[in-house]
Parts: structure tokens; C-alpha cells; sequence
């Protein structure tokens, strides 16, 4: 049965005979026992919470082979070859579309395929490799085992909402989606966003890694992890959520585990079913900044570890400097893109080189966007 951390779902039960039923009064505590649910994976394993944990900032906190980069399977062996993003602001990202300017904006996943957290809610039941559950029929037989839930859907929906097991399933992903849009996960409570309340100030380094990002003189980052062009916006999620290329590399380590060619290249927007153009290959959805610091590894494979590892990769497009050349993690020069021909070359490097203290004062900058519930993660860092 689900843990209950937000207070939405109520402690009420009714008598059944030899059972008590819960009683789910909203569709958000309804769908709040659901995103907890390892009911709903084939071997009663894994449920949304395993990969998007509300402990560690809706992100997958399991060491697997490949350390945290991919995610375990429900069949505790598959691992996937993507980063789980975290699900902490999701529901302020825009249904999938193109833009005014031609470019495509939002969805679900690292590249869209899906349109809405509906979709999203939808997706790792049935996939193999993920929850593994063969059909939506089956998933469907697992929620009718749960009494409450069956009592719950017929009220919130319909009577006969059991009848077709596209529509029970349908309500099912309506119900976590709901709960994913409550506050419980976008609670915009950080430090930066208590420091625009006038409640705390930031420190010097802070303050001057704020000066940096939201500049476009000095910085190219708010080009793409900015939506309200407003540096004092306090609903702010720090991402256009456009899809571009930045040149990340293969994660070596993870494909040497999950069993996916060497030689195999992840499309990225590529490989949504919407999109038919080989230009988009390798391009990504900019994620969003909040809690950014406490939801690492980093890039859509997690080949980086550490945020400031980040910032220098960006800033090696804007720099000429031979030491800049080199990842601190490896030690080795900058491995070559996954995808080169389609590299946002021209964001990337608008922008002076940046100094280390710069560099520091942005990472500094990032932590401040860290949720109040995880700010301890910071001091274990």
C-alpha cells in the first residue's frame, strides 16, 4: 500500500467484511497512492516513486551498475539508457508543440514523445524494461485487487469506468497526473525564491552567480533556462523547454551495462514519433534548474557527476584554454559528441570564457534553486 508524505490522501476507512477499504476522496489522493503503488509493476517491485523518489528531489537515488546514472528495472536487471529527469515542477511544462518560431517546445521524457503528464504516467507501466507489465489490461486487473481504488474510480469517474481497460487505464494516469500537479512537487519554497520574498539574502557568491545567469553579456545560460524573461519572476522554473544538442557524449559506462550497442546512437527529439526531420537528432528538452542541485548525475545519460562539471562543459565552447579542455571527472579531454551536426552551436557559444570563481559563483547561484525539504542534501554534498 502507498506511503502517504503530502497529507492529500485521508486516513478514513470503511468497512468491508474482512477488509478495510480506504477511502480516497479527491483524485489527488487517489492519485497519490498510485504514484507509490509497486502493485503496478509485473514482479510488484517498482512504482513512479522508485524512479522519481520525493526524498531526493523526484529523482532515481539507486546505485546500479552503472551507478545512478540509468534506472533498475522492475525485473531487477534491465537498466534503461536515459537519466530519469526529476518530476519535481513537471506539471509547468507546456503540452508538446511548435512554437511560433518554428522550434519545438515541451512534452513529456527527454524528448517528447509524450504531450502531457498524462502521457508521461502512462509510459513505464507498460514499458519492458521499466515496470514490465505486458498490457494495459493487466495493469488495469491490478488496480481492480485494490478495493479502494475500485471504489475511488467509479465515484471519481464513472460507474462503468472498469467496463473498457483503455478508459480505466486512462483514469488511472489522470489520477497520478493530478497529483503531480499539486504543490507537493513544485513547492517554490528555495532560497532563491524566499530571497525575492525579501525573506533571506543571499551570500556574495550567490548573489554574483544571480548577476551572471540572468545576464546576456556575461553568460549564455539563461538563453535556454529562462521561460519568463524576468529575473524576479517567482514562478520562475529556469527552462524554455526547447529541445537542443550541447554535444554530450556517450556514457560509456552505462551502455557497457544496460546492453545497448556501442555503436547504437539515442536520436533524442529524433526519436519522437512527431518528429521526422534527421536535423532534430541528438537534440534534448532543456530540463529544468529547480533542485538541479541535489538531482545529479547530470545530462539526459548521466555521464556527468557533479554540477560544476556542467558549467565547464558549457564553458569549453567559449574558451580557447588548453586546461579548459579537460573533464575533471576523467582527466581526459572532453569525449566527442554522441550527435555533432546538429550542435546548438551558435547558443553555445555566445559569451565570454568564464573564470573559476565565476564558475563557482554559478554553481553557488544553482544551489539557491534547491527546494526547502532538500536543502540538507546540499550539506551532504
Amino acid at each position: 500500500m502507498a506511503r502517504f508524505l503530502t497529507g492529500f490522501a485521508i486516513g478514513l476507512v470503511i468497512s468491508t467484511g474482512a477488509m478495510a477499504e480506504p477511502v480516497f476522496e479527491t483524485i489527488e489522493s487517489l492519485g497519490e497512492a498510485l504514484f507509490f503503488d509497486e502493485n503496478l509493476s509485473k514482479n510488484r517491485t517498482q512504482s513512479c516513486a522508485s524512479c522519481h523518489d520525493p526524498e531526493n528531489g523526484f529523482t532515481d537515488p539507486r546505485e546500479t551498475d552503472a551507478g545512478k546514472a540509468v534506472s533498475l528495472g522492475d525485473d531487477g536487471v534491465s537498466l534503461g539508457d536515459r537519466s530519469a529527469p526529476t518530476a519535481s515542477y513537471a506539471a509547468f511544462v507546456p503540452e508538446f508543440h511548435i512554437n511560433k518560431d518554428g522550434k519545438y517546445v515541451g512534452g513529456m521524457f527527454w524528448d517528447g514523445r509524450e504531450a502531457d503528464l498524462e502521457g508521461q504516467a502512462g509510459g513505464p507501466p507498460l514499458n519492458p524494461i521499466e515496470m514490465g507489465m505486458p498490457d494495459k489490461a493487466s495493469v488495469v486487473g491490478r488496480l481492480q485487487e485494490n478495493p479502494g481504488y475500485v471504489s475511488a474510480m467509479k465515484r471519481l469517474f464513472s460507474e462503468t469506468v472498469f467496463d473498457d481497460a483503455d478508459a480505466a487505464y486512462a483514469a488511472m494516469t489522470k489520477a497520478i497526473a493530478a497529483f503531480e500537479r499539486t504543490d507537493f512537487f513544485a513547492p517554490f519554497d528555495s532560497k532563491y525564491d524566499r530571497f525575492l520574498r525579501g525573506e533571506v539574502q543571499l551570500t556574495r557568491e550567490e548573489e554574483l552567480g544571480r548577476l551572471l545567469f540572468f545576464s546576456q553579456q556575461f553568460t549564455n545560460c539563461n538563453l535556454c533556462h529562462q521561460l519568463q524573461r524576468s529575473a524576479i519572476d517567482p514562478k520562475e522554473t529556469f527552462s524554455n523547454y526547447e529541445y537542443h544538442n550541447i554535444g554530450t557524449p556517450v556514457n560509456h559506462k552505462a551502455r557497457a551495462m544496460n546492453g545497448v550497442g556501442k555503436n547504437v546512437v539515442d536520436d533524442g527529439l529524433l526519436a519522437n514519433p512527431a518528429v521526422n526531420d534527421p536535423a532534430h537528432q541528438g537534440k534534448y528538452k532543456v530540463p529544468t534548474l529547480r533542485n538541479v542541485a541535489v538531482t545529479g548525475p547530470y545530462m539526459h545519460n548521466g555521464v556527468f557527476e557533479d554540477l560544476r562539471t556542467v558549467v565547464l562543459f558549457y564553458n569549453r565552447y567559449n574558451t580557447k584554454s588548453a586546461a579548459r579542455q579537460i573533464n575533471p571527472e576523467t582527466n581526459k579531454v572532453w569525449d566527442v559528441p554522441e550527435v555533432a551536426h546538429s550542435l546548438s552551436f551558435a547558443e553555445l557559444t555566445e559569451g565570454p570564457a568564464l573564470e573559476d570563481d565565476r564558475i563557482d559563483a554559478l554553481v553557488a547561484f544553482m544551489k539557491t534553486l534547491t527546494d526547502a525539504r532538500y536543502e540538507h542534501l546540499l550539506e551532504e554534498d
